[in-house]
């Protein structure tokens, strides 16, 4: 059920004085755009009839959309509480649609509606918790992000040792005053590291939070003088950020994974869930770990998955299973990281844990291990170019330009000499 009308958004914007409206999208690798309309053009804005080139966006052109149409999702409308107070500034989410007035199936939104809509028509439903790490770092005296931080806090620390605890709190408290519902935040393991967790939410509305949370941190950092980054290894010698994701299941209302008569208070749904992500988790990683810093963190010694393999108590797995009370059992997915495109994150883990379902598939054993995670974004790339499941959900085009792209960016990071290089080899040849 829809939470707004359309008269309700012009009532509201009237009431609120809200004169610019951020039109707000994300391209084919996640990252947020957005065009801005005034108050007067949004009846027009309203109809989906605002335009945008599509050869500016990452992706669409190669996808043959030279014009796409920016269609605003009601339940997203949000005054940002950062903004001016007279004349203020809201925003929407928006799906990307055709010329044609159809929605662009290789919109990554659309994927996860796709996704959502056929798990419900079989009677499947999930909660995602997602668990946000980031870096709040100083910036120069030009403004400019650095990767220096003064503080020498640790695991749940608290001010002064904690010196991003005021900012953290104004993050929180804006995010409370746009409409989520924070359970926790804690300062994380490393210097200047910090954790955020909101309510659990289905869908859409997950990887919409996601989106919004992530620009919101960097807003409200900004403000206090600090750069915050989702960036997954910013620093060799500290551990890098996570995107954790929480998985419960749910089928006609009854958990998923719960099963007091099987071993480890397991379902065979849960095992078969189980199979299903690590079977596909390899060509996974090119979106849930899509860019060449991905798999700097992902090394031995800071606390990130490198095996294949699911656990009850190992941290380093990349599945671990939660389990609670009978009805409070999920699954941890600790593998994606902060560069991720939240919508498509959340539509490959449930595919690929529903087709494990669906086939039957059953998992090795808790703690044995089924091979290596990718190393590089290359390794990645290969394991999606060969996974034939994966293209079917994400759509054959989509996947190809994904390629393209992210085979340009593997090609350019091999043809930059790095400091390291510079360091280790000019003094000895």
């Amino acid at each position: 059920m829809a939470k707004y009308e359309t008269w309700e958004i012009l009532q509201m914007m009237e009431e609120e004085d809200v004169k610019f409206i951020r039109m707000q999208f994300v391209d084919i690798f996640g990252t947020i755009r957005n065009i801005a309309v005034t108050a007067g053009q949004m009846e027009k804005a309203l109809t989906g009839k605002c335009m945008v080139d599509g050869y500016s966006i990452a992706g669409m052109k190669d996808m043959g959309y030279d014009k796409v149409c920016l269609k605003p999702d009601l339940d997203t409308f949000t005054v940002l509480p950062w903004r001016p107070q007279q004349g203020k500034v809201a925003r929407f989410l928006c799906d990307l649609m055709d010329q044609e007035g159809r929605e662009i199936p290789e919109s990554s939104r659309y994927i996860l509606k796709k996704v959502m809509d056929e798990a419900g028509q079989e009677g499947y439903s999930f909660d995602l918790d997602p668990e946000c790490e980031f870096f709040l770092f100083e910036t120069d005296e030009e403004g400019n992000p650095t990767t220096r931080t003064r503080e020498k806090a640790g695991y749940l620390d608290v001010a002064p040792l904690d010196q991003g605890e005021n900012a953290r709190r104004d993050m929180i408290l804006t995010l409370e005053e746009m409409g989520f519902e924070i359970e926790s935040s804690h300062h994380e393991d490393a210097p200047a590291q910090h954790e955020v967790d909101f309510k659990q939410a289905r869908g859409v509305k997950v990887a919409d939070q996601i989106v919004t949370f992530r620009s919101t941190v960097r807003t409200i950092a900004q403000r206090h003088g600090l750069h915050a980054t989702f960036m997954p290894k910013p620093r060799t010698d500290l551990p890098g950020s996570a995107l954790s994701l929480n998985i419960s299941g749910f089928r006609n209302g009854r958990s998923l994974f719960a099963d007091q008569e099987m071993e480890n208070g397991l379902s065979r749904e849960a095992y078969s869930f189980i199979a299903g992500l690590l079977t596909h988790m390899n060509g996974m990683a090119a979106f849930s770990n899509p860019i060449i810093n991905s798999y700097k963190r992902l090394k031995p010694g800071f606390h990130a998955p490198t095996e294949l393999f699911w656990s009850l108590n190992d941290y380093r797995a990349p599945i671990r299973v939660v389990t609670g009370r009978e009805d409070e059992i999920h699954m941890e997915w600790t593998l994606p990281d902060g560069a991720a495109n939240p919508y498509l994150l959340i539509a490959l883990v449930v595919s690929a844990g529903l087709n494990g379902i669906r086939e039957r598939m059953v998992p090795l054993k808790a703690d044995e291990k089924a091979g290596k995670l990718p190393g590089t974004l290359k390794e990645s790339l290969d394991a999606l170019e060969q996974d034939a499941f994966l293209k079917q959900v994400c759509g054959e085009r989509y996947v190809e330009t994904y390629l393209k792209e992210k085979r340009k960016e593997w090609e350019l990071y091999t043809r930059e000499v790095t400091d390291w290089e510079l360091k280790e080899y000019l003094h000895r040849f």
